[in-house]
C-alpha cells in the first residue's frame, strides 16, 4: 500500500503551526547573523578567487594589485553597511530596497529594484551552491565530474530545510556558519604566526608560471590594463552580495527589530572584511597561483599550506567552506520568499506567493526560487566562473536605487523636523546615504561595462522580462477588480426563472439520485435531457421512462455525428436566447470510484462538458456524486493511512498538537479525495 503523501509531508516538513505562533519564529542576533549574513560571509570563499583569476590574464605581476582591489572592495562594503544601517532604522517593516524605492522614487523604480533583487536571489543560490560543489569535489575526489548532480541535490535539500520554517533552518545553519568563521580566522591566525617566524610554506601552485595572455603582453599597462583591474574589482565586489537581505528581513528579528538588524549589519561588515583581507594577504605570502578554473580554490590551497603536517586542519577548513557556501544560499531562501510575498500583496505576483505554509514560511516562494536555481545550475553546468559573470548586477541596481531613495526620504522629513538632535542625525544619515548612492552607482557602471558582454546582459534581460511580467500581472488584477467591483447601489439581480436540466444516458441509480436532487431544489422548469448517440439505447431509455411514469419530461437531442458536448451546449444556448433572464442549472451524475484504473474505464464526457459550460454565461453546473462499491476500498485505505500516521506520530511525539492534516488531534473522519469524473454515459 502506498505511503500516504500527507504523512511523508509531515515527516519532511514537520507538523503545522498555528498562525498565532508566528512570534516564536523570530530570530535573536546570534541566529539572525548566520541566517541573513551567510551569503556575504561566504563570498570571501570565491571573491578572492575571481580577483586572482581575472588578474592572471596580465601575468604574475598583476597579482600585486590584489590587495589594492581588496581595499577598494572593503571601502564599498563598509559604505554599503553604513548606508543600510540607516535604511533598517527608517524602514523596519521589511521590503528593504523595494519598499524604499517605491516609497521615495515611485512604483516603477520599485519594480525595477524588485526585478533586480529577484534575479540576484536566484543567482545567489546558483553561485553559492555551485561553488560549494566545487569545494566538495576538491576534497572528495570521486565527486569530480558530478558537480551538477551534487549541486541540484543540495538545492533540493536546502529547499526542504527552509520549508520547515526560518527558525529551524536558522538554528541548523548557525553551527556551520560559525565553524566557517572559526576555520578561516583560525587559519589566518596560524598562517600569520608561521609567517612571522619564517615557517610558512609556499602553496602547492607557487612553482607554476602565470604567463600573460595575448591581450596583455606587457602586463597591466594602458587602457586595457586599467579595464582588467576594473573587471577584477567588479568580480571581487561579489563580496557585497547578501548585505541587502538583512534590510529585507527586519520583520524576522526579535524586538527591538531595527536595532538588532543594524547591529547584525555591523557584525557582518567587520567579520567579512577581516576574513577577505586575511585570505588575500595569506595568498600573497604563500604565492598562490590561481589562473584556471580547474585548479583548487584559494582557501583549499591556503589550508594545505598553513596546516601542512596537520591534515585535520585542512579538512576542517575545506569542509566548513564547502558547507557555508551551501548555507549561503539560505540568505536567498529567506529574502526571495519575503520579497515575493510583499509583491504578491501589492498585486505584482500571483497571490499564492503571499500565503504562508504549514510551518509559517512562504512555501510557494521557496519552491519557486529552488526551481529557477536548479534551472540555472543545469544550463551553466554548475560552473561558478560562468555564473558569476551574471552576478552582482542586480544587487548594485538595488543598492543604488535604495540609497537614492533614502536621500529623498531624508529630504522629505528634514523640513518638518524641529528637534536639533534629530535634525543632526538626519543630516548625518543623508550624507552617508548620498555617499553610498554615489559609490554604488560608480560600481554599477563599472560592473556593467566590464561584465555586460561576458554574461551580465543575461541578467539585464531577465530583469526586463520579470519587470514586464509583474506589470502584466498587476494589470490583470486591476482589470479583474474593476470588472468585479460592486458599488453601493449594486444588487444581485434575481433571475426570472431557474431552468433545471438533468443530463443522463441511462435510468440507473445515479440518474435517479440526480433527478431527485434536482426536484428537491424546486426549479421553475425541470427536464431530463439525453443525447441520441445510440438509437437502441435511446429507445430503451424512453421505454423505461414511460414505464416508471416519472413526473419529469424527457428531451432527446439528436446527434448525427455522435457528439455529446456540442448538442447540449447548442440546446442551452437556445434556451438562453429565448429567455436571457433565466438561469440554467445543469445537474450531472458522477461516479466515485476507488481505483485509478477504474477512472480510465469510464468516459470523461462530463469533464469535457463542464469545461465547456464554465465559459457559458448564465449556466450553473452541479455535480451529483454516486459512490460505487470500490470507493469503500478507498475510504478504508484512507482510514488505514490515518491510523498509520497516528502510530508514527505517537512514536515521534507529534500527536500533542496536530493531526496529519495540521488540525486538532482528534481522530479524523473520512475526507473523500477529489472525485474522479465520469460522463453521462458510463
Amino acid at each position: 500500500m502506498p505511503f500516504p503523501g500527507g504523512v511523508l509531508k509531515r515527516l519532511l516538513v514537520g507538523r503545522a503551526l498555528r498562525s498565532d505562533r508566528l512570534g516564536e519564529t523570530l530570530l535573536p542576533k546570534r541566529i539572525a547573523l548566520p541566517v541573513f549574513a551567510s551569503d556575504a560571509l561566504s563570498s570571501v570563499a570565491y571573491a578572492p578567487d575571481e580577483i586572482f583569476l581575472t588578474l592572471s590574464a596580465a601575468g604574475l605581476a598583476a597579482y600585486a594589485f590584489s590587495w589594492k582591489i581588496a581595499i577598494a572592495v572593503g571601502v564599498v562594503m563598509m559604505t554599503v553597511v553604513a548606508s543600510y544601517r540607516q535604511t533598517v532604522r527608517a524602514y523596519p517593516n521589511g521590503g528593504g530596497d523595494y519598499e524604499v524605492a517605491t516609497a521615495n522614487l515611485g512604483a516603477t523604480a520599485g519594480l525595477v529594484v524588485a526585478s533586480a533583487l529577484m534575479v540576484d536571489y536566484v543567482l545567489t543560490v546558483a553561485v553559492s551552491i555551485s561553488s560549494g560543489a566545487d569545494y566538495a569535489a576538491s576534497a572528495i575526489p570521486f565527486l569530480k565530474g558530478h558537480t551538477v548532480a551534487l549541486a541540484v541535490g543540495l538545492v533540493v535539500a536546502l529547499m526542504a530545510m527552509n520549508l520547515r520554517g526560518i527558525r529551524e533552518s536558522g538554528t541548523a545553519f548557525a553551527i556551520p556558519t560559525y565553524a566557517f568563521m572559526a576555520g578561516v580566522l583560525g587559519m589566518a591566525a596560524v598562517g600569520f604566526f608561521r609567517a612571522a617566524f619564517g615557517h610558512l610554506p609556499d602553496a602547492e601552485t607557487a612553482h607554476l608560471a602565470v604567463n600573460p595572455t595575448s591581450e596583455f603582453p606587457h602586463g597591466i599597462t594602458g587602457i586595457l590594463g586599467a579595464f582588467l583591474v576594473l573587471k577584477a574589482f567588479s568580480s571581487g565586489s561579489a563580496a557585497l552580495t547578501g548585505v541587502e537581505a538583512i534590510s529585507n528581513g527586519v520583520p524576522n528579528f526579535r524586538e527591538p527589530k531595527s536595532k538588532n538588524a543594524a547591529t547584525t549589519l555591523l557584525l557582518l561588515g567587520v567579520i567579512a572584511l577581516t576574513m577577505m583581507f586575511s585570505i588575500i594577504v595569506l595568498a600573497r605570502l604563500t604565492e598562490v597561483r590561481r589562473f584556471a578554473a580547474r585548479q583548487d580554490p584559494i582557501i583549499s590551497q591556503l589550508a594545505k599550506a598553513v596546516f601542512s603536517g596537520f591534515s585535520p586542519g585542512f579538512y576542517f577548513v575545506t569542509a566548513a567552506t564547502g558547507v557555508i557556501l551551501v548555507m549561503a544560499a539560505n540568505t536567498a531562501f529567506n529574502g526571495f520568499p519575503v520579497l515575493g510575498s510583499i509583491l504578491a500583496k501589492h498585486g505584482y505576483l500571483p497571490r499564492q506567493l503571499h500565503t504562508r505554509g504549514d510551518r509559517l514560511a512562504f512555501s510557494n516562494g521557496i519552491m519557486l526560487l529552488a526551481g529557477f536555481a536548479v534551472l540555472l545550475i543545469i544550463v551553466f553546468d554548475a560552473q561558478t566562473t560562468r555564473l558569476i559573470q551574471l552576478y552582482i548586477v542586480g544587487v548594485f541596481v538595488s543598492f543604488t536605487a535604495s540609497q537614492i531613495g533614502m536621500v529623498r526620504h531624508w529630504n522629505r522629513h528634514l523640513p518638518t523636523t524641529t528637534d536639533p538632535a534629530e535634525r543632526r542625525r538626519m543630516l548625518r544619515s543623508r550624507a552617508i546615504n548620498a555617499f553610498g548612492a554615489t559609490l554604488t552607482g560608480v560600481v554599477l557602471f563599472v560592473v556593467l561595462i566590464t561584465k555586460f558582454l561576458a554574461g551580465a546582459w543575461i541578467s539585464v534581460a531577465a530583469m526586463a522580462v520579470i519587470f514586464l511580467t509583474m506589470r502584466g500581472i498587476r494589470g490583470h488584477y486591476d482589470a479583474v477588480a474593476r470588472e468585479l467591483f460592486a458599488d453601493l447601489d449594486a444588487e444581485a439581480a434575481l433571475p426570472a426563472r431557474v431552468h433545471a436540466i438533468v443530463l443522463l444516458s441511462k435510468l440507473h441509480k445515479p440518474a435517479l439520485r440526480a433527478l431527485a436532487y434536482a426536484r428537491a431544489t424546486r426549479p421553475s422548469v425541470l427536464e431530463a435531457v439525453t443525447v441520441d448517440v445510440d438509437p437502441e439505447e435511446t429507445a430503451a431509455l424512453e421505454r423505461e421512462w414511460e414505464r416508471r411514469n416519472l413526473p419529469v419530461p424527457l428531451k432527446v437531442l439528436a446527434s448525427p455525428y455522435r457528439e455529446i458536448t456540442r448538442p447540449i451546449v447548442e440546446y442551452l444556448q437556445s434556451i438562453r436566447r429565448s429567455s436571457p433572464r433565466d438561469v440554467i442549472t445543469v445537474f450531472i451524475p458522477e461516479y466515485i470510484v476507488g481505483r485509478w484504473w477504474e477512472q480510465l474505464l469510464h468516459n470523461q464526457s462530463a469533464l469535457r462538458l463542464k469545461g465547456r459550460l464554465l465559459f457559458t454565461p448564465g449556466v450553473m453546473v452541479v455535480s451529483v456524486p454516486y459512490q460505487l462499491a470500490s470507493s469503500e476500498r478507498l475510504k478504508a485505505q484512507i482510514d488505514q493511512d490515518q491510523r498509520r500516521w497516528w502510530q508514527v506520530a505517537a512514536a515521534s511525539g507529534a500527536t500533542s498538537a496536530t493531526g496529519p492534516d495540521g488540525g486538532t488531534p482528534t481522530r479524523p473522519t473520512h475526507v473523500p479525495a477529489e472525485p474522479p469524473h465520469a460522463g453521462p454515459r458510463s
